[in-house]
């Protein structure tokens, strides 16, 4: 009943087909029903009329068709208990052998014949065996195999279909279900014809029913171990997942990061004399010799030559009639680079006849626009090419009459060469009538890792946008109309324009693709002294791994620099730095701190001590009174320079032997950019680092990533520095009333 009421709600596609394979087995069911009976009557005949092996005459009766209980079959007078006993056996065999003809044809013919060898097993009434057991056996088994042969030759073809639709019907769980309440309910009806001679059988009926559970167990066997194998599904089983190593992705670089043109490292070993650097004009050449200059430093003689290059057949097309490409520069600090790029730009402006705005350089500060623009002055020089900075050092107002002058027929440019800082040059862009960047030819970025960090400004887009502007009085199929490149096809090179070619220049250039590709690079070339023996060999650039699995950058230390780190305490930082100053006698020194306020608090604490020269440097002083410091500084006057990383960046300091980290930097391009300061040019040059015990480890690893040489440890024992402590205390108590006064100052 409970399989009747879940089938009934499969859906009526379901019911329609389960109705359909339920008629069919019914009819093939009542077959084999009535080909048992006949055979049971055949077989019966045989039994009451010894000797008689012929078929019977009479056809098996097909009364039963409807599915009605069978009438029970009365003994005839001249039928012995023994037969009653026989027949009621083989009845129930038959059955059993039906029943078994639904699950395959090969288990059917096995059941039949178990079922016709077993019906010939008879026992008397008081349970004992015949002695004529195994000689009735015999002739039943010829009996059964004669009827068997005339029978299956008839029908086999039917019953063989039959039997394999329903195989194919009962492998659904409902079909067989269905048909395992099929067969027990025929298995009922069976048993209740038998009741009455199984109280007749006596103590052989409990023989019997032992050998068919013995039976039945055998039979279903089969059955119940299909029904224990699950059915393999095609659903995803979630849990029980597997670790498997999974395979690290490999940093794949651009070929032209990964295949650089290598500059030499040593400076003093590979110097190039001016004269053998091609293409440099005589007029430069006698610029350079007027300046002290003779030979050429390895990467100014590998990027002289790369730059002039682009410039051999004007300003107008590159090598081979294409556009030039850009040019990427990696070295280290004091190699030169400045040097670099003036040269060649200079020259290809020499022969200029209008003056526009071709050379643009984009410094991250003030003070390194200044010395670009010193550099740029020293070799322009008795030419007609005009240097000018906008870097906000003057008025706006200034800086615009610097840039264009207003006449009658419009705004003329009056700078060829302009050197600026990122802010100050959005708003010439955008507020000062008549600059122009239309014929802009080199755009020069030098800190180039700073100004791709200070890419928010947006500097770039708005230079870019500037140059590519289309002029109101010029139509758009002009011929000096200048288009933003893109494809190179044959429409884009039949009318020559002026390019713009980018050289960026940093000590700590990043290798990070995402990052440089914000800049819009051009087919770029790299030209770097940053490279592994690997790469020497000629098998490209290998990135390594720190630790922690991140991408570790390589960087190029100065040949002359010899690095030390100071292991201290808080309190005893002061009390080092005037140890360096008064009993060493280093002068003069470059001290850094991370905050302008530890740079004054410091400034402070060693003017109240005395004895030194002092000043700082930092974003409290003004323009005007940075400059008068730093050229004090570089005149002698000042011992002790005390500064934050605004002078990190570029700043060349003649004659800085020494350079101290007060505070630990927290970045590697920080430490390089300092250290850098010194051992400029090939020259010698030391670096001390203050250590706190909670730094030291942290620190020491990540110069270690950066490719350092080695850093030195250096201790000051605390005797050397116990003279100076009476006047260092005496110093402090005059610093806590200085501070006070400048709070009560800052806040009336």
């Amino acid at each position: 009943m409970a399989l009747f009421l879940i089938n009934r709600y499969l859906g009526d596609e379901e019911d329609a087909q389960e109705d359909a394979a339920e008629s069919r087995s019914k009819t093939l069911l009542e077959r084999l029903q009535e080909r048992a009976k006949a055979r049971q009557q055949q077989q019966h005949s045989q039994e009451t009329t010894p000797g008689r092996k012929t078929r019977a005459d009479t056809e098996p009766d097909l009364s039963d068709k409807t599915g009605k209980k069978k009438k029970k079959r009365k003994l005839g007078a001249h039928e012995t208990e023994e037969e009653e006993d026989g027949s009621k056996r083989s009845r129930k065999k038959k059955i059993k052998s039906l029943r078994v003809c639904l699950d395959t044809p090969e288990q059917t013919e096995k059941q039949v014949r178990k079922g016709d060898v077993d019906s010939a097993g008879e026992t008397d009434q008081t349970g004992k065996r015949v002695t004529v057991k195994k000689k009735e056996k015999r002739k039943e088994k010829e009996a059964t195999k004669s009827q068997r042969t005339e029978v299956e030759e008839e029908n086999e073809t039917e019953q063989d279909d039959s039997i394999k639709e329903l195989a194919e019907e009962k492998k659904t769980p409902a079909n067989k279900r269905r048909n395992e309440q099929e067969s027990d309910d025929q298995n009922v009806e069976m048993d209740t014809d038998g009741e009455e001679e199984d109280e007749e059988g006596g103590g052989s009926d409990e023989e019997e029913k032992s050998e068919e559970k013995e039976e039945k167990k055998e039979e279903r066997t089969p059955d119940q171990s299909a029904k224990k194998v699950p059915p393999q599904s095609t659903l995803t089983i979630l849990g029980g997942f597997e670790k498997k190593t999974v395979q690290k992705v490999q940093r794949v670089l651009p070929q032209w990061l990964a295949q650089p043109n290598l500059v030499q490292r040593d400076i003093k070993k590979n110097l190039v004399p001016i004269g053998d650097v091609p293409g440099i004009c005589p007029k430069l050449l006698t610029k350079l010799q007027s300046n002290g200059i003779q030979h050429f430093f390895p990467v100014q003689a590998e990027l002289i030559p790369a730059i002039l290059e682009s410039a051999v057949h004007g300003l107008l097309i590159g090598k081979g009639g294409y556009r030039p490409r850009d040019i990427c520069v990696s070295a280290p600090t004091g190699s030169g680079k400045t040097l670099a790029f003036v040269i060649p730009v200079v020259q290809a402006l020499l022969e200029r006849v209008i003056c526009e705005v071709r050379v643009l350089a984009v410094l991250p500060t003030k003070e390194l626009a200044q010395q670009v623009c010193k550099v740029f002055h020293t070799y322009t020089d008795g030419t007609s090419l005009k240097v000018v900075m906008v870097a906000g050092q003057k008025s706006f107002a200034v800086e615009q009459a610097s840039l264009v002058q207003n006449t009658t027929g419009g705004c003329r440019s009056l700078a060829d060469i302009v050197v600026a800082t990122p802010g100050r040059l959005v708003d010439h862009i955008d507020k000062t009538p008549g600059f122009s960047l239309r014929q802009l030819r080199y755009l020069i970025i030098d800190e180039a890792d700073r100004m791709i960090d200070g890419m928010h400004q947006d500097w770039l887009n708005y230079v870019v946008k500037e140059v590519y502007r289309a002029q109101g009085s010029l139509e758009l199929g002009s011929l000096f109309r200048r288009a933003e490149p893109g494809p190179v096809t044959a429409a884009s090179l039949w009318q020559p324009q002026m390019p713009l070619q980018k050289l960026m220049f940093s000590a700590t250039l990043t290798q990070n693709p995402e990052k440089l590709q914000q800049l819009g690079l051009h087919q770029p070339r790299l030209f770097t002294s940053v490279h592994s023996e690997k790469q020497r060999s000629g098998q490209g650039f290998q990135p390594h791994r720190t630790a922690s699995g991140q991408t570790e950058e390589k960087f190029n230390f100065p040949q002359g620099l010899t690095e030390y780190y100071v292991p201290c305490s808080l309190s005893n930082k002061p009390l080092i730095i005037l140890h360096f100053l008064l009993r060493l006698k280093f002068n003069p020194v470059l001290c850094f701190t991370n905050s302008r306020e530890a740079s004054h608090r410091l400034y402070l604490l060693v003017r109240s001590y005395g004895g030194v020269a002092a000043a700082e440097f930092s974003s409290r002083l003004s323009p005007s009174e940075r400059k008068k410091t730093l050229k004090e500084f570089e005149q002698g006057k000042i011992q002790l320079l005390i500064s934050t990383d605004a002078t990190a960046r570029g700043i060349d300091v003649d004659g800085v032997k020494c350079v101290i980290n007060y505070d630990a930097p927290q970045f590697i391009r920080t430490y390089v950019h300092r250290v850098g300061r010194t051992a400029r040019a090939g020259k010698a040059g030391l670096a001390f680092t203050l250590l706190l015990g909670v730094q030291e480890k942290n620190f020491l690893q990540m110069l270690r990533d950066a490719g350092s040489p080695g850093v030195q440890k250096q201790l000051i024992r605390y005797e050397n520095l116990k003279p100076l402590i009476p006047q260092y205390e005496n110093a402090l108590e005059e610093l806590q009333s200085i501070i006070k006064e400048e709070r009560a100052m800052k806040y009336t």
